[in-house]
């Protein structure tokens, strides 16, 4: 009895052992799916860091060829920069924090601070480009620093005007569309105006509205509405058109009145070509925007572009260039995540 105990004893430690065998097993290979999982340390962001750090060096320690008002504060910003993208590099194992977005911009946050130096050699170090046609870093600083009550009251100014322009457009575009889509009568007045207004420029209007309109901003606002309303227009009549005519049988045969086919079945259907002629509109409506500020309304980015070139203040002109293309970039931005949000089935298939 007492032998067959012992055997049972035996082949029980024996099943057993196995088992204790492979839990090591099993937390060696949790762990090393863990470490796996840790981000590393992202030697592009040192190689990024270093680079910012080597320009903010290059740009307070060499002596400028002028007096630049500004050299040590871009260079502490450089720096600044630099020793961020650095604490990120390392503490991507510590921290755990994938910085996936970042580690996508890498390339381009090692060629920007390269770019940087490059610019500030070739005009406040070594004064290679003419001035004042040609203008450091710093000197842009200078304007958003000491100017920037004048340029953010044009940068206000503008975007009321666009915003103004751009809303009717856009409002009178999309129901022009509509109607010439849905109905033939509207489509049989308003295709031939089409034709011979449209491909005109908005800004071959320029004489006629500044004598029609009271003033140069009602004006600026009827030829920025003039520019958006044509694409939005003609695409959402295209969008109106190429509904499949399935949708409407099947919401007649539930017994769809004609408004519920127009509102809750042709728009929402030609919502992709309607947000192709609203990208286009805005595009062409910011074009339109600098040429009516610049010669009739009294504020606005395209009067301070047209003022800075007045007195020769390449710096400012710059400055408010940059502006420019940060509001336009922002614009299309928030409208692509409108049309995200409205439009989530083709989230993917257009990117900005």
């Amino acid at each position: 009895m007492t032998d067959q105990l012992v055997e049972a004893g035996g082949s029980h430690a024996g099943s057993v052992a196995p088992n204790r065998s492979r839990n090591p097993a099993k937390s060696r290979t949790a762990r090393k799916s863990r470490n796996a999982a840790r981000p590393s340390v992202w030697a592009t962001g040192l190689v990024a860091g270093a680079a910012w750090l080597a320009a903010a060096a290059y740009a307070d320690f060499v002596p400028d060829a002028d007096d630049f008002a500004y050299t040590q504060y871009f260079a502490v910003g450089l720096a600044a920069i630099g020793a961020a993208l650095i604490v990120l590099s390392l503490s991507g194992p510590v921290t755990g924090l994938p910085l996936k977005d970042l580690r996508y911009w890498g390339p381009w946050l090692v060629v920007i601070p390269l770019g940087l130096f490059a610019w500030e050699a070739v005009t406040a170090k070594l004064e290679l480009l003419p001035r004042p046609f040609f203008v450091p870093p710093q000197s842009l600083i200078e304007v958003y620093l000491d100017d920037w009550p004048k340029l953010g009251l044009s940068t206000v100014a503008s975007l009321k005007l666009l915003a103004w322009g751009y809303g009717i457009g856009a409002a009178v575009g999309v129901t022009l569309g509509v109607a010439i889509g849905w109905w033939r009568t509207a489509g049989y007045w308003a295709h031939p105006v089409l034709r011979f207004i449209g491909p005109l420029p908005a800004t071959a209007w320029l004489p006629v509205a500044f004598f029609l309109f009271p003033s140069s901003w009602s004006a600026s606002v009827f030829l920025l509405a003039l520019a958006t309303g044509f694409p939005v227009t003609i695409l959402t009549w295209s969008g109106i058109a190429s509904v499949n005519k399935d949708y409407y049988d099947i919401a007649r045969t539930l017994g769809a009145s004609q408004r519920f086919l127009v509102l809750k079945v042709a728009i929402p259907a030609a919502l992709p070509h309607v947000f192709v002629g609203l990208f286009m509109g805005l595009g062409t409506s910011f074009a339109v925007l600098v040429v009516a500020e610049m010669l009739g309304v009294k504020a606005g980015l395209g009067w301070y572009l047209q003022w800075a070139q007045g007195w020769a203040a390449y710096a400012n002109m710059y400055a408010a260039l940059i502006v420019m293309a940060l509001m336009c970039s922002g614009l299309v931005t928030l409208l692509f995540k409108i049309r995200d949000h409205l439009l989530s089935w083709q989230k993917e298939l257009v990117r900005w």
